[in-house]
C-alpha cells in the first residue's frame, strides 16, 4: 500500500474482520501497510459518499490497524454497516500520540471512560507485555452500564498483570462491581509517591475535567497528567481550522497533551 502524495486523498483499506463490542460499538481490523500508528494517534475514516470521521487506532500490527467506531451519526453509521471484504477509506495516522518512552520506571495509571478506552488500549497492551518496565500499572475504567463495556476479553487479560477496576453509572440486576463516577476510583488509589506517577485520562469532556482535577488533588503534577482531545477534527492536517482553539490546532499539536499544555482545553482554570 502506497500513501498518496495528495494529503487529502485517502487510501482504500480492505476490512479483514469486524467485531461487535456493544449495540453501538464495532471494532474494524483493516489491512494497512502504511505508517504504523502510535497509541493515541487517529485516522480520518470514511465510507464512500458519506464524509469523514476521526477515529483513534485501538490496535495495530505489522500489516493491520484496528479502529473502534461508535454508531452515532450519518458517517459513523455508514462505516458501521461495512463488512469484511468491503473497503474503508483512510487518511493518516495523524496527530501526537502518548509518550510511551517516558513511562518506563514510573507508575502508570490509565483512566478511561467509555470509548475513551480505545485510544489508550495500545498503551495498556504495550506495558502489559513489558510489566517489568513500569513500577506498576493501574487501569481505571468507567462505563455507562454493564452493556456498554468494551474489550471484555482484553480487560480480563489485563487483570492478571495490572490493578484493573471497573465502575458503571447504571448497574443492572446482575452487576456485582463498583457503581459510581470514575473519580471515586481515583480517590481510592494508594498514592504514596505521586511524583512517581504518570496518569492518562481519556473520555468524555466532563469525565476528563473531573478526573484530571482528582489527580491534581492527589498530588500528581500537571506535567504528568495526559489527556486526549479529539474535538471537531476535519482535515487532520491543520489546514481547515475546524479544530483550532485559540493558538492550538488539536489535530497537529495533539490530540494528546499534558495538562500543563491543555489546562484550559480540559475545562480547568489556571491558578
Amino acid at each position: 500500500m502506497i500513501a498518496s502524495a495528495n494529503p487529502y486523498l485517502p487510501v482504500s483499506a480492505n476490512i479483514l474482520h469486524v467485531r461487535r463490542q456493544t449495540q453501538l460499538d464495532f471494532t474494524f481490523r483493516v489491512a494497512w501497510g502504511g505508517q504504523r500508528p502510535r497509541p493515541g494517534q487517529f485516522f480520518q475514516v470514511s465510507a464512500r459518499g458519506l464524509g469523514e470521521a476521526p477515529i483513534s487506532a485501538s490496535g495495530f500490527g505489522d500489516d493491520f490497524v484496528e479502529m473502534t467506531v461508535r454508531n452515532v451519526g450519518r458517517v459513523t453509521g455508514g462505516i458501521c454497516q461495512a463488512r469484511p471484504g468491503e473497503r474503508l477509506l483512510l487518511r493518516g495516522p495523524y496527530g501526537r500520540g502518548f509518550p510511551i518512552e517516558r513511562f518506563p520506571g514510573r507508575r502508570l495509571i490509565v483512566t478511561a471512560g467509555g470509548t475513551g478506552l480505545a485510544p489508550v488500549k495500545g498503551v495498556i497492551n504495550h506495558f502489559f507485555s513489558r510489566p517489568e518496565e513500569v513500577k506498576g500499572m493501574d487501569v481505571l475504567l468507567g462505563f455507562r452500564s454493564p452493556d456498554d463495556i468494551l474489550f471484555r476479553d482484553e480487560i480480563d487479560a489485563w487483570s492478571a498483570r495490572a490493578n484493573v477496576r471497573l465502575t458503571v453509572d447504571r448497574p443492572d440486576a446482575g452487576w456485582r462491581g463498583h457503581v459510581g463516577l470514575i473519580t471515586s476510583l481515583v480517590a481510592s488509589l494508594d498514592l504514596q509517591a505521586p511524583e512517581q506517577v504518570d496518569a492518562i485520562v481519556v473520555g468524555p469532556p466532563p469525565m476528563m475535567k473531573f478526573s484530571a482535577r482528582a489527580f491534581l488533588e492527589r498530588g500528581v503534577s500537571r506535567a504528568n497528567i495526559w489527556v486526549s482531545h479529539e474535538r471537531r477534527m476535519s482535515c487532520g492536517i491543520g489546514k481547515c481550522g475546524h479544530c483550532r482553539c485559540h493558538h492550538t490546532y488539536v489535530c497537529l499539536d495533539g490530540p494528546v497533551f499534558n495538562l500543563s499544555e491543555a489546562l484550559w482545553l480540559t475545562g480547568l482554570k489556571d491558578g
